[in-house]
């Protein structure tokens, strides 16, 4: 029986981020092509400036069965920059603090950089990536994800703009300070909160606030 879902903040009770609109179903959206996913090829990176400064590297059947990556439920809406939000996803898989705990950043690190297949890149703050809500999926809906959206470890993180959700995650790097990731480079906004409109960067100047997921 998977844990009791996390409580989601009250404006995804029903309610919408200001701009987007309900969307059925669960729309198809990335970069790039879809990966064919071959377990003895695959791994999970932590690196970057870890706390002991050591690297940590996982192949498939050692991330899945690892003992200390707990597994949760998280019930929550997807919300893309371009207008659409599709809502309800239940989202089987591991908390990120999880790794946080278990592969510790150094103490001055305050960003994470996801990396996943294809070069694709998405920036976090510390604070996002280790929210209750971020998870490394491996489901949805009791069903594995499908090769489109992301099996076979795709990062959620529901409360921040579909882009921070990176598919086919591959590794995750503790910078020494921050970059912007593929879509920001791109000029999306770095931080990416729906509820503030933080779609993109000409909108960053006095934008560092702390999380707000009241609307």
């Amino acid at each position: 029986m998977s844990p009791k879902p996390p409580t989601p903040p009250p404006a995804d009770r029903g309610e919408l981020p200001p701009g987007q609109r309900r969307v059925r179903g669960w729309p198809v959206s990335h970069y790039g092509p879809v990966l064919v996913f071959r377990p003895d090829r695959w791994d999970l990176r932590i690196f970057g400036a870890t706390a002991d400064g050591r690297e940590r590297a996982w192949n498939w059947a050692e991330f899945i069965a690892h003992p200390a990556l707990p597994r949760i439920t998280v019930v929550a809406d997807l919300h893309c920059a371009q207008g659409v939000t599709s809502t309800d996803h239940e989202w089987f898989g591991i908390p990120a603090a999880s790794l946080l705990e278990l592969v510790p950043p150094a103490a001055a690190v305050t960003h994470v950089m996801a990396w996943a297949e294809y070069g694709y890149s998405a920036n976090l703050r510390l604070a996002d990536f280790a929210a209750p809500t971020t998870v490394l999926a491996t489901h949805r809906g009791g069903e594995a994800l499908t090769a489109e959206h992301g099996f076979p470890l795709r990062l959620v993180v529901p409360h921040l703009y579909g882009y921070k959700s990176a598919k086919w995650l591959r590794a995750v790097e503790y910078p020494t300070e921050e970059r912007r990731g593929f879509w920001e480079e791109r000029g999306y906004h770095t931080l990416g909160d729906p509820w503030r409109e933080q779609r993109y960067a000409h909108q960053e100047a006095g934008s560092n606030e702390g999380p707000d997921h009241g609307g």
